[in-house]
């Protein structure tokens, strides 16, 4: 009996695994990551962490470029 939502679970698509929460994946991975951000008022570019538990500040004019939630 083949069901409509039966999916390999050897290897499922890429959405469906990150639906997942990060125990119960195939691969045990984080939900964390590095990003760059542009500044918007000099146009330089940083790498900010995603989980950042700190206001990050532009290097070049003291902006700000992102905050905790």
């Amino acid at each position: 009996m083949v069901l409509s939502n039966d999916i390999d679970l050897l290897h499922p698509p890429a959405e469906v695994e990150k639906k997942e929460p990060r125990l119960k994946r195939l691969v045990q991975s984080l939900n964390l990551y590095f990003m760059d951000v542009k500044c918007q008022g000099c146009f330089s570019i940083t790498t900010v962490f995603s989980h950042s538990q700190t206001v990050v500040l532009c290097g070049n004019c003291s902006a700000v470029l992102c905050q905790p939630t």
